[in-house]
């Protein structure tokens, strides 16, 4: 005899997004190195690599660190934006959703950034960025 399964359609996914991605596996310029030493270790001394084909190879190598600084220019310029943007709101009128679901309005006086996230500052309380409806001029 089986038994029924149990709270089955009564839970609620309790993970929250994530903005970033961790990928162990993925393939970066040192594991490429490994393999470019490893090749060469291992070659045949009777039929070694051809010097068109190790040219290639660095070739492919030195693409792959060009590739990382830019992925870290960007990083850092999106930051730089978020920053300016964030510190260009303060005098304005905002409004945002509140925990309730309900509109407030009020008029930014700081911004705050914590882990490179801006919060607004809204007559002592804080307000994520996410949660902004509208942005206008003082009355």
């Amino acid at each position: 005899m089986t038994d029924p399964i149990g709270g089955v359609g009564t839970g609620y996914a309790t993970t929250t997004a994530t903005t970033s991605v961790d990928r162990a596996n993925q393939n970066n310029k040192d594991m490429f190195l490994q393999l470019l030493v490893a090749q060469m270790r291992y070659q045949d001394p009777n039929n070694p690599a051809s010097t068109t084909e190790f040219m290639s190879q660095t070739a492919t190598f030195t693409q792959v660190e060009k590739l990382e600084e830019l992925a870290g220019q960007n990083a850092e310029l999106l930051t730089l934006q978020r920053s300016l943007s964030a510190g260009a709101l303060v005098g304005h009128e905002i409004t945002w959703t509140d925990d309730t679901g309900s509109p407030q309005t009020g008029t930014v006086s700081s911004v705050r950034f914590f882990g490179g996230e801006p919060v607004a500052v809204v007559d002592g309380r804080e307000v994520p960025f996410g949660r902004l409806t509208e942005v206008s001029q003082p009355a």
